[in-house]
């Protein structure tokens, strides 16, 4: 694999193409590893919008959910709550197409590894507005999803929306949704999805849902993917429109019609991921107007393309401080770390 790149200022500007040559199959993942639980790395920790990193419910009662009127009653309380959710919960479809709206100052945290939402989505994010071009003061924010299994939504299983911000996603289950698993958009920001793992799904992430809104979007869509593990699903990994910063690192792709898709001028870089059976990894031709990938450090094996490359991209070191597994560990510890009952 040959891989050279320049930092230029606090941006990073592409100069050549990642080869590989590796031909052999994904390692084994029968190894566990041990999650040290300190909180959200990348956009979710940032201290921005008045709000001091992401600490969900912390400071708040802890209350344990175990049908979904208890779950909904809590979801939609005002103030900071950790809730807890035992067993499998069947959220209802109603009016809202399945989908429930979650408060501001929310822990929402599986118990042990059987937590399961089912029938039903979370949107976290006041009702959709075009008219509205900047943050509101009543932004949706401060909210943290773990440990949980989400399946069978009638629409998405998590939607982020309408300048919600400080959001962390983290050691989840997706799969079999209707639309989106996890789809962030009109003006959100200071989001990271981390340790999740996605199967049997189609749309997996979305970001940016519009390729005509970019009042409320340009500027904003900072988000975080690391550690996640697309085991199967299909495309979308993300796709993204207008991003100011995208940072996709460490994520294990699996048997993927592509991974990431960069349009409208979006800001992508991808950094020590592994691509396993890929047709294409990174995609800046794609639909509509380009956008912009700076790739570094990735392995790719038996993929059909190269990851395309155009632009610069902001360094997230000058963001956040983080830490980058070698791309070549990344099929160990990703499987064996993702997903529900890790943490």
């Amino acid at each position: 694999m040959t891989v050279r790149f320049s930092l230029r200022r606090s941006t990073i500007t592409t100069v050549l193409l990642v080869t590989a040559t590796l031909t052999c199959p994904p390692p084994s993942t029968a190894a566990t590893i041990a999650v040290v639980d300190t909180g959200p790395v990348g956009f979710a920790a940032v201290n921005a919008l008045g709000q001091n990193g992401t600490t969900g419910g912390a400071g708040g009662p802890t209350v344990t959910a175990t049908t979904a009127a208890q779950f909904l009653d809590y979801i939609a309380r005002p103030g900071p709550y950790i809730i807890q959710v035992s067993g499998t919960i069947t959220l209802p479809t109603g009016s809202s197409d399945g989908m429930h709206d979650v408060t501001s100052d929310k822990t929402i945290i599986g118990l042990g590894s059987t937590a399961r939402l089912v029938g039903g989505g979370l949107n976290i994010g006041l009702p959709v507005d075009d008219d509205l071009t900047s943050p509101p003061a009543n932004a949706v924010h401060n909210v943290i999803i773990r440990n949980l299994s989400l399946s069978g939504a009638t629409d998405d299983l998590i939607n982020v929306q309408m300048f919600s911000h400080h959001v962390w996603i983290d050691h989840n289950d997706l799969s079999n949704g209707d639309d989106g698993a996890i789809d962030i958009k009109r003006g959100s920001d200071y989001v990271t999805v981390s340790w999740n793992r996605f199967h049997d799904h189609d749309k997996t992430l979305l970001l940016g849902h519009d390729d005509d809104n970019g009042a409320q979007d340009v500027g904003r869509l900072r988000v975080t993917y690391h550690h996640n593990y697309f085991d199967g699903s299909d495309q979308r990994h993300p796709r993204v429109r207008f991003s100011e910063l995208t940072h996709v690192y460490n994520n294990y792709y699996r048997d993927n019609s592509y991974g990431v898709a960069s349009t409208y001028d979006a800001k992508i870089l991808m950094e020590g991921n592994y691509f396993f059976s890929v047709n294409n990894p990174g995609r800046v031709e794609f639909s509509g107007d380009l956008g912009r990938i700076v790739q570094r450090d990735n392995i790719l094996v038996d993929c059909n393309h190269e990851i395309e490359t155009r632009g610069s991209v902001p360094e997230p070191r000058t963001l956040y401080p983080y830490t980058a597994d070698p791309a070549s560990s990344v099929p160990t510890v990703v499987p064996a770390g993702a997903g529900v009952g890790k943490i």
